[in-house]
């Protein structure tokens, strides 16, 4: 059996995408002339991510069967000092796992895109987009060392820039590009820190060397402190990760993000962007694993994002937003494995999550296009008739969210919560009710949108709706109808993923050797040894479940949000008339954007006035100024010597000679 493999066609994975992506952005815009047309672009763009998505299953193949494994450098850019700036891969099963996640859940939206964007303007433009993000996000996963993680993760940073505010004419999504592109310098500013120091102390950028001097690394502090080196380098990696999955308190910008297309929507909150932070995480867990004040702190931030954007999933009214606080919460679900030392448990998750995810946001889509591109669930209703298949698939996608037993987000949301149960770290029984009361809340607010999409009253017949996108208003009029193949064939793909891929693969991703080495936890961490004690296979973890505390959970979340939406819609307006201080906190998310406007945009503003009137003002205009009126004096008094008489130079000539001859005499 073969043991290595190809790095051309490793290189393959990543370039065809790149390639697919420069042709549609330079040959089918006006860059190029719109020299190639709709068809072409998006059939060359699709070819690109399918040849990436075929290679990457070959590759999970050779790895998962044969054992194949790749590390290696393909290019040296620079070598400064002896610090090597190289590209190079590393193809494990954490790898192949993530390049074959990325690139399905890309041909879907791919797919999807066709439908979706067929009347937009920019539609080659969007096509151009999506694979660049795709080949951004291979490069980051696939990477051997931190450099080229860091072009990675900097990469997806800039085209999910350019993706949320593709409809540029749009005020709201201009400004939801730009929080999107400062939060996450924040988290990078950490990030590149703490790649620094690495950097700095164990004098590699490579994974293999670096991961190699860990126990040097874990022996020194901070210069100047008593905080141990990894303690801080892992908390700025973190940092990294809380801009980049949408961790509190740097988590404002993803709700936002939903001003972009709902095909991107899908592409970075399924399978790119948000789950890089995890994957990194993951990757570097040789270095979290010696510190376990950065793994409590990290259970703390995942268990505060998991419960309370939780929260806000419930007062939401637009169908996408109400999805994207669930990939918010779900994101703190994995976070607070991560802390827990079940690094498996969170890429597990990752996993699943990202098919059930992408299923409920292109099928909210769907729904999008059926309504004439209003997206207020208030004004829906009755849709199941009309839509049968984004009906199943929906079904089917929130089932997997709230952790339906057999579903593959029952198998990975089980193992987390079980995971932290476990956890022996200070932080673990805060953490475990978090996620605890997150299962009732995930399945409340999931099947509140649910409901009243496609089940009770048909609200849109009199709904008057003055929002939806400029950009392509479907104005077909009459009853809403079931979306094309393109549309509706991503959601049967993803579907299939979203019923079965736990159940498939818990025990060997897991409790088997399917990550290998690609994942380190050390001895005195033994929640993963923990669980598997209790696991009895995957068909005994699903007949027990009906058992347990979060079915239970869920099922609650479920009835009662049947209750209130289906047969007594009064209720929940009552509750909102009651208690209108905690939803209207509900519906401000918490002033968090208020304060960081007050606190950073205020303090900018107070900063530069000072900076203004202090220093411009004060220094280099009272400097400048200042000189300007000394030269004008000197100049005024200079001019009184300045008659034209010649009478008076031969004088001032006398008296500078006899000067000169006292002087001289003087000297002698």
């Amino acid at each position: 059996m073969s043991q290595t493999l190809s790095a051309s066609t490793l290189l393959a994975v990543p370039m065809a995408p790149l390639v697919g992506s420069l042709l549609a952005g330079i040959l089918g815009t006006a860059l190029g002339g719109n020299l190639i047309g709709r068809r072409l672009t998006h059939s060359l763009t699709i070819l690109g991510v399918l040849v990436a998505f075929v290679l990457s299953a070959l590759t999970l193949q050779s790895v998962v069967v044969d054992g194949a494994r790749f590390n290696e450098t393909l290019y040296t850019w620079m070598v400064v000092g002896g610090l090597k700036m190289e590209i190079g891969f590393l193809v494990d099963g954490l790898t192949a796992m993530m390049m074959v996640v990325v690139t399905f859940v890309s041909l879907m939206v791919h797919i999807y895109t066709i439908g979706y964007m067929k009347e937009d303007a920019g539609y080659n433009r969007f096509f151009a987009y999506i694979s660049l993000f795709t080949f951004s996000m291979l490069m980051l996963v696939m990477s051997n060392n931190m450099l080229q993680l860091f072009f990675g993760w900097e990469a997806v940073g800039l085209v999910s820039y350019l993706l949320i505010g593709f409809w540029f004419n749009k005020p709201t999504a201009i400004f939801a590009n730009m929080k999107a592109f400062l939060v996450n310098r924040v988290g990078d500013f950490g990030f590149i820190l703490g790649i620094g120091l690495i950097a700095v102390y164990a004098g590699t950028l490579n994974y293999t060397e670096a991961f190699a001097k860990t126990d040097e690394l874990a022996l020194l502090n901070l210069p100047g402190t008593s905080w141990m080196l990894v303690t801080v380098i892992s908390i700025c990696l973190f940092i990294g990760a809380m801009g980049k999955s949408a961790q509190f308190p740097l988590h404002v910008w993803l709700p936002d993000s939903m001003e972009g297309p709902t095909p991107i929507s899908a592409l970075i909150h399924a399978a790119t962007m948000v789950t890089a932070g995890i994957f990194m995480v993951a990757r570097m867990s040789p270095i979290f694993e010696l510190s376990d004040t950065a793994l409590s702190f990290i259970m703390i931030i995942g268990a505060i994002t998991a419960l309370f954007m939780g929260f806000l999933g419930m007062v939401q009214n637009d169908i996408k937003r109400v999805v994207a606080y669930s990939t918010l919460s779900q994101l703190g679900y994995m976070t607070v494995a991560l802390g827990a030392s079940a690094y498996s448990v969170a890429v597990f998750h990752l996993m699943t999550h990202a098919f059930f995810k992408a299923l409920l946001f292109l099928a909210a889509g769907s729904v999008i296009i059926a309504m004439h591109h209003n997206q207020d669930i208030r004004t829906m209703g009755g849709l199941k008739k009309y839509m049968p298949i984004t009906w199943i698939t929906s079904l089917i996608g929130s089932l997997a969210l709230i952790g339906t037993p057999f579903l593959s987000g029952f198998y990975s949301k089980e193992s987390i919560i079980e995971a932290v149960k476990l956890s022996h770290l200070p932080a673990a029984n805060i953490a475990y009710w978090a996620v605890l009361i997150g299962v009732f809340v995930t399945a409340f607010y999931s099947f509140r949108m649910y409901f009243l999409v496609f089940h009770g009253k048909e609200r849109f017949r009199n709904a008057h709706h003055e929002h939806g996108h400029d950009h392509d208003d479907h104005a077909h009029g009459g009853d809403p109808h079931e979306t094309p193949w393109v549309v509706t064939g991503p959601l049967l793909a993803l579907a299939l993923p979203s019923l079965a891929i736990g159940y498939m693969t818990i025990e060997p991703m897991l409790f088997g050797d399917f990550f290998g080495n690609a994942i380190y936890v050390a001895d005195r961490h033994p929640v993963m040894h923990e669980l598997n004690q209790e696991f009895h296979g995957a068909m005994a973890m699903g007949l027990h479940a009906i058992t347990t505390l979060p079915f239970w959970l869920a099922a609650a979340g479920v009835g009662l949000s049947a209750f209130f939406y289906l047969k007594r819609p009064d209720i929940p307006a009552a509750i909102q008339k009651r208690f209108s201080f905690i939803h209207s906190m509900l519906v401000n998310k918490y002033w968090f954007d208020e304060l960081y406007s007050w606190l950073f945009a205020g303090g900018a503003r107070l900063l530069g006035g000072g900076l203004w009137r202090g220093g411009d003002q004060a220094i280099i205009d009272g400097a400048i100024n200042g000189t300007a009126r000394l030269i004008d004096r000197a100049a005024r008094l200079m001019r009184a010597f300045q008659s034209g008489y010649i009478y008076h130079y031969a004088f001032a000539m006398l008296i500078g000679v006899f000067a000169l001859v006292t002087w001289f005499a003087r000297l002698n």
